[in-house]
């Protein structure tokens, strides 16, 4: 039987389905009655689902990352789709696929695995290719790499999505390298590479994307300089050499500053060419990915705007609809 996916819901539709609850809140309404505002997710999308007048002690029984039976009514609400629920109870994993409740990369993630090895492999810089080699080689955390996401809900919000947003990051700075011919391409490319990585300790990604205890602590930034420090004392063993003082400085630093300001983050303004190179092709997947997952991830094929998004503080034109 085929499932009830999310994006094939539509107004009016009776859903009986089994979702993943990626998050589930306990509100008043204006009355101060509970309702139950859920989150549930399959690998095609995410949908909001209500469930009105609830008791707090029915809820406790089920929480984020169960697995659910949802049952329900999907209604049009200010131009969003949302699931009214007559029904939600936690069910077993045991004969699920997990892959139909997990959001994947739309490219093959293998296939950018090897188009990252081809990008670092062929580092013009020996010091600098010679360190990506002893992270290519650990292929615990290359694993990770690949099934990680870049962010929780926002850019690049599922698995693969780390590497596809890296790659993406990559290839960029390869097309425009004749324009900046005084960013140094071999410090851009690794550090391209390297400035999210500590999100695969950051960021937990099992049934639910979160961020582990590690992560909300320290921060993929601190925790991508101590993975590269790790690592330079690997290279360090394998050649018998030190790696150049300067460049591990510049890489740090472009970990360090890739989120551009202090508002958002950055530990460091970027100072150098490179850090500053980076901070703008980051930014520039990353937003133009999150646009365009939130296009698609609008449930309402009627409408030429998807619902305001408060966290873009807007609507987007997904174009005209025709009759």
């Amino acid at each position: 039987m085929s499932r009830q996916n999310i994006n094939q819901l539509k107004d009016g539709d009776t859903v009986n389905e089994v979702y993943l609850l990626v998050d589930k809140q306990l509100r008043a309404n204006r009355n101060a009655s509970l309702f139950l505002s859920a989150d549930l997710r399959d690998s095609t999308g995410v949908v909001n689902a209500r469930m009105w007048n609830v008791l707090e002690e029915r809820m406790q029984h089920f929480q984020s990352g169960n697995y659910v039976q949802a049952k329900g009514k999907v209604h049009l609400f200010q131009g969003t789709l949302q699931i009214i629920l007559t029904y939600i109870e936690p069910v077993s994993a045991e004969n699920l696929d997990p892959a139909d409740f997990q959001p994947q990369a739309p490219q093959d993630v293998q296939q950018l695995l090897t188009k990252l090895r081809e990008m670092l492999l062929g580092i013009e810089n020996n010091e600098i290719r010679t360190l990506m080699e002893c992270f290519l080689v650990d292929e615990a955390l290359m694993d990770e790499f690949c099934r990680a996401p870049a962010g929780v809900k926002t850019h690049h919000a599922y698995h693969g999505g780390l590497i596809e947003h890296v790659v993406n990051l990559m290839e960029t700075a390869h097309r425009i390298s004749d324009l900046y011919p005084k960013a140094d391409m071999s410090l851009l490319l690794a550090g391209v590479f390297l400035h999210d990585l500590g999100k695969v300790r950051e960021l937990g990604y099992e049934n639910e994307f979160i961020y582990t205890d590690e992560g909300q602590l320290l921060g993929h930034l601190i925790i991508g300089v101590e993975m590269l420090t790790e690592k330079i004392r690997a290279y360090q063993e394998m050649t018998g050499e030190s790696f150049p003082k300067e460049a591990e400085l510049r890489l740090k630093h472009m970990i360090v500053s890739h989120h551009g300001t202090y508002e958002f983050g950055s530990a460091r303004l970027p100072m150098t060419p490179e850090a500053v190179a980076l901070h703008h092709l980051d930014n520039l997947d990353a937003k133009v990915n999150e646009f365009a997952r939130f296009i698609d991830d609008d449930l309402n094929s009627t409408s030429n705007w998807t619902p305001y998004s408060p966290r873009l503080q807007r609507k987007l034109f997904k174009g005209i609809t025709e009759d």
